[in-house]
């Protein structure tokens, strides 16, 4: 086979992307690594001459104009396309697994969620319209994405639990869960249970079914939500900042119900399933710090001392 350069493996990998029918979202998202950090530092170079050198010098570019987080995707997004390449026989190695990204050695601000006075002012407060759409954020843990495409359909009041079967991307089009994880059943506690069930004679009608959809019965615009219900009550909460903007965002309310999952002590592999978290090792990157309770370890520590004097 003739060489190709490292764009004309983007455009090969795209297209790739395009016939697997990935969420139109997760496109857009690999088109702009492309575009914005793939293309424009190493999109000239052969593929067959890319070496390891170069995918760290790619890196320092992103890092120095961009974020770690960005940096990360876009190594994901490079190392995905030689793969595919690879597949083709354009290359024999893929250099880009050969090179990490470098943990930061720079402490990162600890994580601020939603106290339990904020959490009870917000549902307080909030519209009766909105109320339903919550209180089950705060109760469940349940993405926006998943919130938005919640079907009637997956909401088992005989059982009391609520199957995450179809979630709705950023272009209101529905689809099925991300990852096999996302795919699972939360339960539900008596007072969500009831305000649902409330809920339904008031919930405008479509043909998705869904659960908390707009006026019209169609999928909830994410940004519409934001600017017309969620940053309008944080400020009436008086929940802002300095600037007088809000300093939570919707996908707060998530980290909210983890917290209080938390606190409960339900086990972390228990959080992790509720939450649809692929790994043990995101709930604890994520969470970490709120499973840290040195109160409570010096009882553990003295329970396992009394218990083995006692023996």
């Amino acid at each position: 086979m003739s060489p190709i350069t490292i764009s004309e493996a983007c455009t090969i990998w795209l297209d790739r992307c395009q016939l697997e029918k990935l969420e139109r979202a997760t496109i857009h998202s690999y088109s702009s690594h492309v575009t914005h950090h793939i293309i424009p530092n190493i999109g000239s170079i052969k593929l067959a001459d890319l070496t390891a050198a170069d995918v760290r010098q790619f890196l320092d570019a992103i890092l120095r104009d961009s974020t770690r987080s960005n940096a990360k995707k876009a190594l994901t997004s490079l190392r995905s396309l030689i793969s595919e390449v690879q597949e083709r026989g354009f290359v024999q190695h893929n250099v880009a697994r050969d090179v990490k990204l470098r943990q930061s050695t720079r402490h990162e601000p600890e994580r601020v969620f939603p106290s339990k006075e904020e959490i009870r002012l917000l549902i307080a407060k909030v519209s009766p319209r909105y109320r339903p759409f919550i209180v089950t954020a705060i109760m469940t843990g349940m993405r926006m994405s998943e919130l938005r495409g919640l079907r009637w359909s997956d909401v088992d009041f005989k059982h009391n639990l609520i199957s995450i079967r179809q979630r709705a991307d950023r272009y209101n089009e529905l689809g099925v869960p991300k990852s096999k994880a996302g795919r699972r059943d939360i339960p539900m506690g008596g007072f969500l249970s009831k305000i649902l069930q409330s809920w339904i004679e008031h919930c405008p009608k479509g043909v998705d079914d869904l659960v908390f959809p707009n006026g019209v019965g169609r999928v909830q615009n994410h940004s519409n939500f934001y600017n017309r219900v969620f940053r309008p009550l944080m400020v009436e909460c008086g929940i802002v900042g300095d600037d007088g903007k809000p300093s939570f965002s919707p996908h707060s309310l998530r980290h909210a119900a983890a917290s209080l999952f938390i606190e409960q002590g339900w086990p972390p592999k228990k959080i992790q399933t509720l939450l649809g978290h692929s790994t043990i090792m995101m709930t604890f990157d994520v969470y970490g710090h709120l499973f840290n309770d040195p109160s409570k370890d010096v009882e553990l520590m003295d329970k396992m001392e009394q218990d083995l004097l006692a023996a």
